[in-house]
């Protein structure tokens, strides 16, 4: 695979595939059931129009322009366009309230706003109109009814693109910027306190694209791959591996319509390539064991076995003659059916953005399915490490990228350097100089490295319990074998500075609708706990828990965008009841 390294800007990677490309197709939606796709002239036109559209509303090399939307070409192309003429894009979450977003403009400085339509638009131009400084609104959807913006101009998409001519500098605009200027500000997702707005480059984020490339090679992934892509553009993750990273392998990207149609959209797109935050693998785990456990009888027997066979197959031991046969008969009758059910053509899962719970893994491993686990921040890029196709170690991150260079403190933290790391956070000097020390970014992350170079994740250093005998527990890992149970959907572990682990837990609906009343469900989630349990120590046993009253989702402000766990939005919404089951010494 040929690799582009682009001299200044993202945009020019584009726009030289693009030269080449013409009308060889680039990005995919559904609208109205059907799968419509846009090609490289297309794009590159409608990039020129909006960039040139921007130039005439003022907008400034080093100017900040909002983009919130659900994952669509326009996204990718409002990107390019604000890129293309030296300005800084800040993505912002579609989940995000009127506050957030206010919160966001006011401390970018955005002068612009681009979204798409419906209550998200709404949501956007309300808080455009709290925020003084905002100019201009541009919405994607040409239906979209808006409130009152107090004399601020409206533009819809189509209409704006047909009356703008393609800029025609944007060659020389291009030009002219550096590979150390700032090209976005993504704002993190917040599992604590307000996000801060990470300053990527070019250069930061060509880093990973061009380490992404050297790992994909490895596993003989060249050009021309069909990505799906889930995770919102708002994230890092995507932004860079599931947007520039297709653009510069010149492959091909179809917009998933949502996490509800995943189990669809793979079969009805069936790409080579996806990446995906865990809580994606723990759906579809669920989904594929659900159906099982329907069919039950022999055809849950056999799909056991196929499990039990893959994972002592990962584990480097040797089957024995009978199993070595069986398994054979099991790759057609169990393996190439799931595979086809995630659309028959996946080379890999590309998995990021949090831990991956070792189970899920080695189950989809042991089912056939290729998963690389990687490990990153924003601040990063994100990349910083991955598996490699040739040596998957599931229960690791991988060894890090290309051009990266990793060292762990005394204390375990995780240190990185290369050119991936962000320029600071924007407007927070102080934040700044806590975390990137030397020229090493301190990631938080507290891990090990194995004789291999391969890192595993051991806990996050503010997330760490310390119980009151002083001992120390690592809750995802706790977290993991919690939910890896059918019958619970979600799970924070709780109790710093406490003898022993509470939770609050999430049943599943399969476990609602096995269980006749609360008490029956209070007895199951009980027995469920105990199984659990086997596989802790006893200091990371969970002795009480309570079950939440609602499942942990965006809407009520519990999981990040990303569908991280707000740990201290779930703990504020239990504390009472979690400080209960300490005092009063039974279950809620």
């Amino acid at each position: 695979m040929s690799r582009y390294v682009t001299r200044a800007n993202l945009a020019g990677a584009f726009f030289e595939n693009a030269a080449m490309l013409g009308e060889k197709p680039l990005l995919f939606h559904k609208s109205k059931g059907k799968w419509t796709g846009k090609n490289w002239d297309e794009v590159g036109d409608s990039v020129r129009r909006l960039a040139g559209a921007l130039v005439a509303a003022g907008i400034k090399p080093r100017d900040r322009v909002l983009i919130s939307a659900e994952n669509r070409p326009e996204w990718a192309i409002a990107d390019l366009a604000v890129m293309s003429i030296g300005a800084i894009v800040v993505p912002a979450y579609t989940t995000n309230t009127e506050d957030d977003h206010v919160y966001i403009m006011e401390h970018s400085g955005a002068l612009i706003a681009i979204t798409s339509g419906g209550l998200l638009a709404s949501r956007v131009a309300l808080a455009a109109s709290r925020v003084q400084h905002m100019r201009m609104l541009i919405t994607m959807d040409s239906d979209t009814k808006l409130p009152d913006l107090g004399g601020r101009t409206v533009h819809r998409w189509q209409d704006l693109l047909a009356k703008t001519e393609p800029l025609a500098d944007i060659d020389s605009r291009i030009a002219a910027q550096d590979s150390d200027d700032t090209c976005c500000f993504v704002y993190t997702s917040g599992t604590g306190g307000r996000p801060k707005g990470v300053m990527l480059t070019h250069r930061s984020i060509q880093a990973c694209i061009n380490a992404s490339i050297e790992i994909l090679s490895e596993g003989g992934v060249e050009e021309n791959q069909r990505f799906l892509s889930l995770l919102p553009l708002s994230h890092s993750y995507e932004h860079t591996a599931g947007m520039h990273l297709p653009i510069q392998t010149k492959s091909e990207v179809w917009y998933c319509e949502s996490a509800e149609q995943i189990g669809a959209n793979l079969q009805e797109v069936s790409p080579s390539l996806m990446t995906a935050v865990p809580r994606l693998y723990d759906v579809l785990h669920e989904r594929i064991m659900r159906s099982i456990r329907t069919k039950g009888g022999f055809s849950e027997t056999l799909f056991m076995e196929t499990i039990r066979l893959g994972r002592k197959r990962l584990e480097g031991r040797t089957l024995l003659p009978h199993e070595f046969f069986l398994d054979l008969l099991l790759e057609r009758l169990i393996r190439q059916k799931i595979q086809a059910r995630l659309g028959g053509k996946l080379k890999y899962f590309i998995s990021g953005g949090a831990a991956l719970n070792p189970e899920i893994g080695s189950f989809f491993m042991a089912l056939g399915v290729k998963l690389l686990q990687g490990y990153g921040q924003t601040e990063a890029s994100p990349v910083i490490s991955a598996n490699r196709p040739g040596k998957i170690k599931i229960e690791t991150v991988g060894p890090p990228v290309a051009g990266v260079e990793v060292r762990f403190a005394d204390d375990g933290e995780i240190l990185v350097r290369g050119d991936l790391l962000m320029k600071g956070y924007w407007r927070d000097d102080h934040s700044t100089a806590a975390t990137i020390r030397d020229g090493w970014l301190y990631t938080g992350d507290i891990g090990s490295c194995d004789d291999d170079g391969y890192i595993t994740i051991t806990g996050r250093k503010k997330e760490i319990i310390v119980n009151s005998g002083g001992e120390n527990i690592v809750p995802s890992r706790v977290e993991a074998l919690l939910t890896i149970e059918p019958e619970i959907e979600q799970a924070l572990v709780d109790g710093d500075r406490r003898p022993w682990l509470a939770a609050v837990i999430v049943p599943s609906a399969e476990a609602r609708a096995a269980a006749a009343s609360d008490e029956a469900l209070k007895l199951l989630i009980t027995e469920t706990v105990e199984r659990a349990n086997s596989r802790l120590s006893q200091i990371e046993r969970v002795r009480r828990f309570i079950i939440a009253d609602e499942g942990f989702t965006n809407e009520n402000s519990q999981l990040t965008a990303t569908l991280k766990v707000r740990r201290h939005v779930v703990r504020a919404q239990y504390q009472d009841r979690l400080a209960a089951l300490y005092t009063r010494g039974k279950q809620d």
